[in-house]
């Protein structure tokens, strides 16, 4: 275990900007990735099948796009968004909301000690305190102080998550919310931060445009499309641009094909199409 202070050379800047920092940090594994691009991706305990593919696939393209993952190692969300993170072979940081000999919940051993490991974890509670109800909330300023973006998946309207959110939008933090099904518990909160401001996640891209990165494409992402897909997408990753007449030259289909399979790589998150052009976003 290590300590340092808010006097320590090695002390997150990015903490130091947020209200309150805390007066020293906690840390077990790789102490270097407090110093590196970072996003969080948080929401709640009690999470949806959807919701647990989306964390885990924001956190494969944060890391292939060059970031860390960080998140507060509870039930649901930020469970899969940590080994959503490992399995794609990056960096991830759980801010604990006990001491760092504590592993909460219990049936994250096995997180809590690979993490420890390959990650970082980081605390203020000093060594023996137990889960309280206070410092979660406390926790929470420390994850997004620690990131440039705060994502929320799914939140209940009274999940802590939204604490983190509402103290990332403090913190002049980017906040952005996936949205989700109006009927569905798990979506009144990604739904009313969306309302109130939040930026929303059409496609997951989203996120690392607004942050100034160009996505990365991954070698598996391509096995999520169809073969016509592919044709037109090689096309256009070929060219740069191409105009729709041109696709359809290409490839000897009609308009109609043509601009049903661009919208569908558009939703997708592979191109965008603008004044008459497909313009490939995923390189």
């Amino acid at each position: 275990m290590a300590v340092i202070t808010k006097t320590d050379r090695s002390y997150p800047e990015k903490l130091l900007d947020i209200k309150d920092p805390p007066a020293r940090l906690y840390l077990r594994g790789r102490e270097e990735l407090l110093s590196r691009r970072s996003i969080a991706i948080v929401g709640s305990r009690k999470c949806s099948e959807y919701g647990k593919i989306v964390a885990m696939k924001i956190a494969t393209e944060a890391v292939d796009n060059g970031f860390c993952v960080i998140s507060g190692m509870a039930l649901g969300i930020d469970n899969f968004a940590h080994r959503g993170a490992l399995k794609a072979g990056g960096d991830t940081i759980a801010v604990l909301g006990t001491g760092i000999d504590v592993c909460y919940p219990r049936q994250h051993r096995d997180l809590y000690e690979r993490i420890g490991k390959e990650g970082l974890l980081v605390t203020e509670q000093e060594a023996g305190t137990g889960p309280l109800r206070y410092t979660f909330p406390l926790r929470n300023r420390i994850i997004a102080g620690l990131s440039e973006a705060v994502i929320v998946v799914e939140a209940r309207a009274d999940s802590g998550s939204l604490i983190t959110a509402e103290l990332a939008m403090e913190q002049n933090r980017h906040v952005f919310a996936v949205p989700g099904n109006i009927t569905s518990m798990f979506s009144l909160g990604t739904n009313r931060l969306i309302s109130e401001g939040a930026q929303i996640v059409s496609v997951i891209d989203d996120i690392f445009y607004e942050l100034g990165v160009e996505p990365r494409l991954r070698e598996d992402d391509l096995t999520e499309l169809g073969k016509d897909e592919i044709l037109i997408y090689s096309l256009v990753k070929e060219n740069g641009e191409m105009p729709i007449d041109m696709l359809c030259f290409k490839t000897g289909k009609d308009f109609v094909t043509v601009n049903t399979i661009v919208s569908a790589l558009e939703m997708k998150g592979f191109v965008d199409y603008r004044m008459g052009k497909v313009m490939s976003i995923k390189f």
